[in-house]
């Protein structure tokens, strides 16, 4: 099964402050800020939806092709993705732009200032998906992802247009959407992501019950934290998959990017959603318990073994053939 992954492709450069900002504000001088921060930390971390949920699904053995557009400061990254699986030949790269980049700092008080530069990703409204099947010789599913506004309704018309079953997951673009382009992204997709809270602002924006969404699309995914993942479809019981037991919580930043990972995968496998879904929890673990989104090691044998322990022994049995 060929999938491809649509979504943003970022980098993101987090400095940190030792001392308070709020030390450094005058309160009758805040129309007039100019301020500077000695940082004593700056870690540079891959990210970006697209980047994040390739990986995974690389390291999985599922030869995800990602599309996205970047910037001439790109090839760093692509060799370190390429290295894990994933097929970036149909990203786009911008002859002018830097690759998407968040730019954030932090004090002491663990308050933040940040800049989100969108740079190449404007670019992706550009890429027709008819190019990247072609090249891959057809594409079975394509997950929409958050991206430029843009390319989002561009891939999913274009999907709708050539009979592409596809994936909605507008995640954090919902903010900026109206109810119309929210009915315009969901409506006739396979599969629906989205965390609880997204489920609720996506039924008050588009102004259809969940009843109604649920009919629009073919199966319902929604992630729970900690409390793991809710499966719908009309006509199917309700599936719930529980997360494994985490060695340790570091950094939840990336967690829904690894189970959607882990979910696609299993879909690329041919295995039921319950299955997909519990292959998409043991990801999303792994990325907890490491810093930053593409850190974390698959190692077969260690995931193997913690799937056992978390879903059975016929469960981990079915999943081993896939992995190897």
């Amino acid at each position: 099964m060929r999938i491809a992954v649509c979504g943003s492709i970022a980098t993101d450069h987090l400095m940190t402050f030792p001392g308070r900002f709020a030390d450094q504000l005058v309160a009758d001088q805040l129309h007039t800020v100019s301020l500077s921060f000695l940082v004593d930390k700056l870690d540079i971390r891959r990210g970006g939806v697209g980047p994040n949920i390739s990986f995974g699904m690389g390291q999985l053995g599922a030869a995800p092709v990602l599309v996205g557009s970047a910037g001439f400061d790109f090839e760093e990254y692509r060799a370190w993705l390429e290295r894990h699986g994933v097929d970036t030949h149909s990203v786009r790269i911008s002859e002018m732009l830097h690759t998407a980049r968040f730019v954030v700092t932090t004090d002491a008080d663990h308050n933040q200032i940040g800049s989100f530069y969108t740079g190449a990703m404007a670019e992706a409204r550009h890429i027709e998906l008819k190019t990247v099947a072609d090249r891959v010789g057809g594409l079975d599913l394509v997950l929409i992802g958050a991206d430029d506004p843009e390319a989002m309704l561009r891939h999913t018309e274009e999907c709708r247009a050539r009979g592409i079953p596809f994936a909605a997951d507008f995640s954090q673009q919902i903010a900026w959407m109206d109810g119309e382009r929210i009915r315009e992204l969901l409506d006739g997709a396979a599969y629906l992501f989205s965390n609880e809270y997204e489920k609720g602002l996506i039924e008050s924006k588009s102004g259809w019950s969940h009843e109604e969404i649920l009919a629009k699309v073919g199966t319902r995914i929604t992630t729970l934290g900690k409390h793991g993942v809710r499966i719908e479809s009309v006509g199917a019981p309700t599936v719930e998959v529980a997360c494994p037991e985490e060695t340790e919580v570091v950094d939840p930043t990336g967690a829904g990017d690894g189970f959607r990972a882990g979910f696609l995968a299993g879909l690329g496998w041919g295995v039921g959603p319950e299955r997909a879904a519990q292959v998409g929890c043991m990801v999303a673990t792994l990325v907890i318990e490491t810093v930053g989104t593409q850190e974390y090691e698959l190692r077969r044998a260690h995931f193997m073994e913690r799937f056992s322990k978390a879903y059975g022994v016929e469960a981990a049995a079915e999943v081993q053939e896939h992995l190897g």
